[in-house]
């Protein structure tokens, strides 16, 4: 991996690094740029309540002492609590992304703008189809899933499954490349970024 840090995004997506297009090549069938924002807010909305609910039910209610009430925690307490768990997500995204990057092998850039949120990877080299969905969730893996399997198998520790709850639905974006990959791209193809764009292509390149 060449990692290169290129600072604050100004949001010029045409000045992102791309990689020169072989014959054959195929674009993702994704949203446009206009959609893109509110499909994967939806995804990551959608995840996000799925993986909380069972952790009120289950996690909070089903443990004396950490409900909010008169016979809980205390309302404030909760509070705090629960912004203390919305700041630790929000602070993952930067190692999320490091985590993305770590799985290229040749030039990776990362941009930031933490003003609006942002905080991305793109490199252009050729991934196969399984390093390609690797990449795609080893962060949601590591701060969500894990997070979130250890408080199944110990349900007192609800904060734990709140932090995995909230930061496995921070990867929509990725879920949707996945399931893009895994269903557009043919068995023996290889997926490259091009900006923020991705691309498959029958190539006998190695990787």
């Amino acid at each position: 991996m060449k990692f290169h840090y290129m600072g604050k995004f100004d949001g010029s997506f045409e000045n992102l690094p791309t990689r020169e297009h072989e014959e054959g090549y195929v674009p993702f069938k994704e949203p446009s740029e206009k959609s893109l924002p509110l499909v994967i807010n939806i995804i990551a909305f959608a995840v996000t309540v799925a993986l909380i609910i069972p952790v009120f039910v289950f996690g909070m209610a089903k443990n004396e002492g950490y409900a909010p009430g008169a016979e809980g925690i205390g309302t404030l307490k909760f509070l705090l609590i629960w912004c203390g768990i919305c700041v630790l997500s929000f602070a993952v995204i930067f190692p999320h992304e490091c985590l993305h990057a770590l799985c290229f092998r040749g030039d990776v850039y990362m941009y930031t703008n933490f003003n609006k949120g942002l905080c991305f990877v793109v490199g252009p080299e050729l991934f196969s189809k399984g390093r390609f969905v690797f990449m795609s969730l080893l962060p949601n893996l590591v701060f969500g899933l894990i997070p979130y399997v250890i408080w199944i198998f110990f349900p007192g520790l609800w904060y734990i499954g709140a932090f995995g709850a909230l930061t496995v639905g921070m990867g929509g974006g990725d879920y949707m490349n996945v399931v893009n990959c895994l269903i557009q791209v043919p068995r023996g193809a290889k997926t490259y970024m091009h900006g923020m764009n991705s691309f498959w292509v029958k190539t006998e390149k190695e990787i």
